[in-house]
């Protein structure tokens, strides 16, 4: 009896809880707890963990850690809400893993596993570092061996003798940030230093650095050595939509140049290179991206190739995941849930917090015991999702309250009509029905579904009439009847034809259709299958909407995309009717397909491809285009036969350049024009070939003492022929038979320095110049004549003086030398003050006796000396002359303080200028007269304080006043005069008195 009585009351809780469900719903997740790391060196004394879910009843909260629930009495523990705060967390007691459970009476959902670490950086061992000695132009690598630490997401930097002096990177100079080592090419002098590794963790916001290390170069003659591949990446595993850092780098001398490429294969779009080449990012890496990655580094001593493979994986990912659902008592449930990754991810299940099944989930005949919230969880080794979902199960009797049967239903004679019945029921109702008082059973023209909706087909008059669904299940019984009528038929009585066009005409479809005349008719045009848009498509299709049964179609401007099948479909509310017809469009051929670069030679690529689209009209020739990487320009190609017919599907492309990076791509010709360029090939090279351009402009002379200077313009990149590129530079004294040859090894050098203490000044060399590679040398240039360097000048420069001109402003002159070398002369000076170091120089022609200096500083003592220079150099100076410039101008500017018309003449009239201590005492005055918004006028000079000036023409001038000293000019006063008539009486114009300068305007 007892078993009985619990048993009532648990049927009865659980249909309570069907009745609230009606009004509440389970627990959703608005924010669930996230890995957070805690830097154990925090001032802060406490950290949470969120939590937060909506739920009608409110719902309550408990948190697990590693599994094991949490004593939320301890006052180590708080909560706000869902909120857990940790205080004075301590690492050996609260890192692990953390959930957070939400329950209420609906259920109950655990949030993904959130991870509480404590992140530390441990100083340096305080033991000092050994110093490290190096020949100049061997490579080095400073190691870093950074402290303890977690988390490993460190970045690295080198300090320089002190903070926060960084090292500036660049080709010679690598920080890897997998370890942290410096990586130096080759030791230069400069390179001469105390070095520190400076390490931060951006995650705990600390930095610390390392002892310094002593750099020592030790002085050598530098060798050249072979690239050495020193930083190399490791098989690396990244993740979907990750980006992914390689590092490469190298030593050698001279310093290597560093090359990326993916085997066989292009390198990503979103590849970049960085760091002068020592970097490649994949950015937003995808499976695609995945293979074998190779850096080369060569320089011209040798080259070091390294490889290593990129896998992409990804974390778990909804292809299809559940959502709140309401099933009805009785009935199955099926819920999918399907995730991608790789590896692939398992799937299990949790209810109500509880672990409950793996893989999919069917439940046949549910019960109010199988309602709750479900988890489905997709796992795989790098990450874990949750779906989350409520199940609610319902139990009511049939109701037509919200879905009732249409009191009108249409159908169309000699169709088929469905009529729908739709109770809300649970669980699922039995149905039947009937017309009138006769009750229906399925037949040849009649059916009744399991969904209960009612199908007549072959619809006639007879069928009119009342129709009514009757549904019952368990807990009652209702329904529902509306009354079916029968319209006329749409019948399509003129239907479109197939048409042939050329690409630029107009083609017409037509399409009439009969249709019952109490129904409104339209007329749907679709092609191959999709329904074409009049509004965004109104350049070309136009429909005819004058006649209500006309559904003619004009397409205008018909281009190929416009071929295929169209559809007219004539609908009315009850029914529809279609008829179709092809439009075949005549035009140039499509675009060649499957272009493949079958052989390369030197200067020749054998192409082979298959034939496009000849849109109805027979190809009749091909056309090559070729690109290089130094232009985007597409150019014919010359081929092999030179006129490629339309039924070949090969041909050869000759003249190429050799060593050259080039893409290919194929248009097609009929009769009709040219068609689309095919897609372009995948970029090749062509074989190296030795150089058969010689440098031009091939020339020098002059430099420094002892030095012959060949100068040549180096070759573009496109006559390099192949690789390790570089010139022969040959020379000899003008006469003599044997030639000396140097090679330069850098491409983009046109200048060749050769010293010999021994070489007389100014003798004639014959010099020419060749390219080589890899395959061999070019033909010489034209030989030149040049001559070595001249000596630089021995004799001074005689009788210099030096004159003041103003504040600052001085005046340098001097007798010529009488050597017929000197191209020019150097005037040197400085303050007195500074030192001679900082001199400032002034050069001129060597057809100049003297030059001014100018902005000077006001009475300052400067030294002057003069030299004479060639290109050799600058010869000893003249002796050292001292002058004082003088005083500065008067700073104070004219107080203008009246200007008076009388006749044709105006009386300008100003306050006298008072010089300062420090300034110049004042001569007289400068009065410029000039037409405003111009620059120059005439110039007047006085020692009065006043001037008299004529009435303007037309227009105004302006009237510039200054102060006149031995220091120069001072500061300027305007005032503004007009010859316009003023309109006051002619005894008194007016009287204007301002503050600052008195300004009164008369006429008499």
């Amino acid at each position: 009896m007892c078993l009985l009585i619990s048993h009532l009351v648990a049927l009865c809780f659980i249909f309570c809880l069907a009745e609230e469900g009606n009004k509440g719903y389970g627990p959703v997740f608005e924010e669930q707890p996230i890995d957070t790391i805690y830097p154990e060196e925090s001032s802060d004394a406490q950290v949470s963990m969120n939590c937060r879910a909506r739920a009608i009843p409110f719902p309550t909260y408990r948190w697990k850690l590693n599994n094991w629930d949490i004593d939320l009495t301890k006052e180590r523990y708080s909560m706000v809400g869902g909120r857990l705060v940790i205080n004075n967390p301590e690492k050996s007691k609260d890192a692990g893993k953390y959930v957070c459970i939400v329950s209420n009476i609906f259920g109950t959902v655990r949030s993904s596993e959130a991870t509480l670490s404590f992140g530390y950086l441990d100083p340096f061992p305080p033991e000092e570092r050994y110093e490290v000695k190096v020949r100049e132009g061997v490579g080095a690598v400073l190691l870093c061996e950074p402290p303890y630490h977690y988390p490993d997401d460190l970045s690295y930097r080198w300090l320089l003798n002190e903070f926060p002096v960084f090292i500036a990177l660049d080709k010679r100079r690598f920080v890897s940030q997998t370890n942290g080592n410096l990586y130096i090419a080759n030791v230069e002098a400069s390179d001469k230093g105390n070095y520190s590794c400076f390490v931060s963790s951006p995650s705990i916001t600390k930095s610390v650095f390392s002892k310094f290390i002593p750099l020592i170069p030790q002085s050598d003659r530098a060798k050249v050595y072979p690239a050495d591949i020193k930083v190399k990446f490791k098989d690396t595993y990244a993740l979907l939509g990750q980006n992914v850092t390689l590092e490469c780098f190298a030593l050698g001398n001279p310093v290597p140049e560093l090359r990326w490429s993916k085997y066989l294969e292009p390198m990503p779009a979103t590849a970049e290179i960085s760091m002068s080449g020592a970097v490649l990012k994949i950015f937003n890496i995808q499976y695609e991206d995945e293979g074998l990655y190779e850096c080369e580094a060569e320089n011209y001593k040798g080259k070091d190739k390294h490889q290593a493979r990129v896998y992409v994986q990804a974390s778990p990912e909804w292809v299809e995941h559940i959502n709140d659902t309401e099933k009805d008592i009785g009935s199955d449930l099926y819920w999918p849930c399907v995730a991608t990754g790789k590896p692939i991810p398992t799937i299990r299940w949790l209810k109500n917090g509880a672990s409950f099944r793996k893989g999919e989930l069917r439940i046949q005949s549910l019960t109010f015991e199988d309602a709750g919230m479900y988890q489905c969880i997709a796992e795989n080794t790098h990450g874990i999702i949750y779906a989350n979902a409520e199940l609610k199960i319902v139990a009511s009797p049939p109701t037509f309250e919200l879905n009732p049967m249409k009191k009108k239903i249409l159908a169309a004679k000699g169709g088929r009509v469905i009529i729908e019945c739709k109770p809300k029921a649970a669980p699922k109702p039995k149905f039947s029905w009937s017309k009138g008082t006769e009750l229906l059973i399925n037949g040849s023209r009649i059916r009744i579904w399991d969904d209960g909706s009612l199908e007549i087909i072959n619809i006639t008059k007879l069928d009119e009439g009342r129709y009514t669904c009757f549904a019952e299940n368990n807990r009652g019984k209702a329904n529902s009847t509306g009354t079916l009528e029968m319209t006329e038929a749409t019948r399509i009585i003129l239907a479109p034809l197939n048409v042939d066009v050329t690409v630029g005409e107009n083609a017409t479809m037509q399409c009439i259709a009969s249709h019952d005349p109490t129904l409104d008719l339209t007329f749907i045009w679709s092609l191959n299958g999709f329904v074409i848009d009049f509004e965004k498509e109104h350049e070309h299709y136009e429909r005819n909407v004058m006649i209500k049964s006309n559904g003619e179609l004009l397409i205008k401007n018909v281009q190929l995309r416009h071929a295929g099948r169209y559809t007219c479909t004539a609908q009315t509310i009850v029914d529809n009717s279609s008829a179709s017809a092809d439009l075949v469009v005549r035009g140039p051929p499509g675009p060649p397909g499957g272009i493949r670069v079958e052989e390369i030679r030197d200067t020749a690529v054998a192409l082979t491809w298959s034939r496009g689209t000849d849109n109805h009209s027979p190809i009749s020739k091909y056309t090559i285009q070729s690109k290089t990487f130094l232009s985007e320009e597409w150019k014919d190609a010359k081929t092999e036969p030179s006129d490629i017919e339309g039924n070949m599907e090969a041909a050869t492309v000759i003249d190429l350049i050799p060593w050259m990076e080039y893409e290919f791509r194929i248009i097609a010709t009929n009769t009709l024009g040219i068609g689309e360029p095919s897609m372009p090939s995948q970029r090749i090279r062509t074989e190296g070939a030795p150089p058969n351009v010689a440098p031009s402009d091939v020339g020098g002379g002059g430099g420094s003492n002892r030095e012959l200077t060949i100068t040549w313009m180096p070759l573009s990149r496109e006559y390099h022929y192949g690789n390790n590129f570089g010139y022969i530079v040959a020379f000899k004294p003008f006469g003599e038979k044997e030639w000396r040859r140097v090679t330069v090894t850098n491409p983009e050098i046109g200048r060749y320095v050769h010293k010999d203490e021994s070489m007389p000044p100014s003798t004639q060399y014959q010099v020419k110049v060749k390219a080589f590679n890899n395959k061999g040398d070019g033909p010489f240039s034209l030989t030149a004549v040049i001559y070595s360097a001249q000596d630089a000048p021995t004799e001074i420069p005689t009788d210099v003086s030096v004159k003041v001109l103003s504040s600052s402003e001085i005046s340098v002159s001097w007798h010529h030398v009488s050597e017929q070398s000197v191209e020019g002369y150097q005037i040197r000076y400085w303050a007195a003050h500074d030192k001679e170091a900082a001199a400032q120089r002034v050069q001129v022609s060597n057809q100049e006796y003297s030059t001014k200096l100018e902005n000077l500083k006001p009475n300052t003592r400067y030294h002057v000396d003069v030299s004479a220079f060639n290109s050799a150099g600058y010869g000893p100076p003249s002796r050292t002359i001292d002058i004082i410039t003088r005083k500065a101008p008067p700073s104070q500017r004219p107080r203008i303080i009246s200007s008076v018309r009388s006749g044709s003449r105006y009386i300008i009239t100003w306050d006298h200028v008072k010089a300062m201590s420090n300034e110049s005492a004042v001569e007289g005055y400068k009065v410029l007269y000039r037409p405003d918004g111009q620059h120059e006028g005439k110039l007047f000079s006085t020692g009065k304080h006043t001037i008299e000036v004529p009435v303007p023409s037309d227009g105004e001038y302006v009237v510039e006043v200054r102060a006149h000293s031995e220091g120069g000019d001072g500061e300027v006063a305007q005032i503004k005069i007009s010859g316009a008539a003023t309109g006051v009486p002619p005894t008194l114009l007016g009287l204007l008195l301002p503050t600052l300068g008195v300004l009164a305007y008369l006429e008499f």
